[in-house]
């Protein structure tokens, strides 16, 4: 006895799927039941099949064992039940009832949209046919009236790479400390100190104590004095008053005499460029400064003996007098030369308690010397002095300047070499003295032509000549 296998036996995904296919579908027609029920009939006059409700509620898959005995499908019949998956189920329900025209899903067997003959089923069972070729998998559509966008595939995207780290913030600065309650606030300096302060570097200036050739043209013969004095030993407390006397009195010296050619030192190239000519410093502050480093240096002498203190007057008188030789003499550097050389007298005074002759020897030596370096400096502003009407040798001496020169050149070296003879000096300090001499026709050769700078050179030239002359007494002193 054979039994014929409804077309209905489909897979449970397919007949759930029918079941719930949406009603509201333009194209997809409402499946007939028409078939089923006279499927059902003709089955319940043979005995052999079941109702057709039993069997939409209760499939059964293909291949399964009935009685014992396992059931091929049976061929099919002229009539056609839809069988649709359950996922069509889920898209139609999640679909807007006014969708125009959803997508059909796919059944497990091709449809034949020309007739419903149904057609003998090799190896599955025969599927219902609808009217448009289902897809495989739900594919959500949008359309006018809907809102609802279409899902995303899921595609494999390859993670982002991270991200740099963000570079580390700034430590903060760190908190100032308090100072302790009990802690003493300096007080601010008075605003006359600080504006001292302030103009510190143009007080310095004035003393010419960024040129320091005019100390060591004035240290020179004190220490040659001083070593003759002693025989060259000299006590270290007049080495040191003499030194710092010496750096005191020249600054001193210059302070006055800016102050002296403060109207006149602003039309010499040159001297333009002084303090008190520019005016960062005035006549008074200038006056108040030279006293004050008079009496410093004269702090240092009452630490001598009385005729060393008398003797200072004199110097300090020559130093205030020489700026102002100038508009009255032709001969200033002359009085330069004895101010320069008074710390001879006083170093012998210092020294010994009294004067020796042989020592005016070296006072001559020392003026005349003098007046050949400063008539050096003045050949430098002769152009200038000609025209304000400031006085010096070098306008005196004129064209026989070079001559001149030259000859007081040699009466120093011939008072040196009495001095050396006076005082018992041996080979060396004559040596010094033929350096001295070679440097004095170097000088001659710079001037030869009168240029400015090299005439500044010749005058700078006279500190060798002074350190030549202090080795060679020392020397042969330590050498007796």
């Amino acid at each position: 006895m054979t039994t014929d296998k409804p077309t209905t036996a489909d897979s449970p995904v397919k007949q759930s799927a029918a079941e719930t296919a949406p009603s509201t579908t333009a194209k997809t027609p409402a499946p007939k039941t028409a078939a089923p029920k006279k499927a059902a009939a003709q089955k319940a006059s043979s005995g052999q099949a079941k109702p057709a409700a039993t069997k939409a509620a209760q499939p059964k898959p293909v291949g399964a064992k009935v009685g014992g005995e396992k059931k091929k499908p049976a061929a099919a019949t002229n009539q056609t039940a839809p069988v649709i998956k359950p996922a069509v189920e889920k898209v139609a329900s999640a679909q807007p009832s006014n969708t125009a025209k959803p997508q059909p899903v796919a059944t497990a067997v091709k449809p034949n949209e020309a007739s419903t003959t149904p057609k003998a089923a090799s190896s599955k069972p025969a599927a219902t046919k609808t009217a448009k070729k289902p897809a495989a998998k739900p594919v959500q559509q949008t359309d006018a009236n809907t809102t609802q966008p279409t899902p995303p595939l899921k595609t494999d995207i390859p993670a982002p790479a991270p991200a740099p780290a963000p570079a580390p913030a700034p430590a903060p600065a760190p908190a100032p400390k308090k100072s302790a309650p009990h802690a003493r606030k300096r007080k601010p300096l008075p605003p006359a100190v600080q504006g001292i302060a302030k103009r510190l570097p143009h007080f310095m200036q004035l003393m010419r104590l960024d040129k320091p050739i005019g100390i060591l043209l004035l240290l020179w013969p004190t220490l040659w004095a001083l070593w003759l004095a002693a025989n060259g030993v000299p006590s270290i407390k007049n080495l040191v008053i003499f030194c710092l006397g010496v750096v005191i009195m020249r600054s001193a010296g210059c302070v006055i005499n800016d102050f002296a050619d403060r109207k006149i030192d602003g039309r010499v190239a040159r001297t333009q460029g002084r303090p008190l000519a520019t005016g960062v410093i005035s006549s008074r502050e200038a006056i108040i400064l030279f006293v004050t480093l008079c009496l410093i240096a004269f702090g240092l002498v009452l630490l001598t003996d009385p005729l060393t203190i008398k003797l200072s007057v004199g110097g300090l008188l020559l130093a205030f007098s020489y700026p102002f030789m100038k508009r009255h003499t032709h001969l200033p550097q002359v009085v330069l030369g004895a101010a320069f050389a008074w710390g001879i007298p006083m170093a012998y005074a210092a020294e010994t308690g009294a004067l020796d002759k042989n020592m005016w020897l070296i006072y001559l030596a020392v003026v005349l010397w003098t007046v050949v370096y400063d008539t050096f400096y003045a050949m430098v502003d002769r152009d200038d002095d000609l025209k304000i009407g400031v006085k010096s040798t070098a306008i005196l001496f004129g064209e026989q300047d070079r001559v001149i020169t030259g000859a007081l050149q040699i009466m120093v070296l011939y008072a040196l070499v009495l001095v050396g003879k006076a005082y018992t000096l041996g080979w060396v300090f004559h040596l010094g003295l033929v350096v001295a001499a070679g440097l004095f026709a170097y000088q001659q050769w710079l001037i030869r032509f009168r240029e400015r700078k090299a005439c500044f050179t010749a005058f700078l030239n006279n500190n060798w000549v002074g350190a030549a002359i202090f080795i060679g007494i020392a020397a042969d002193l330590a050498l007796k």
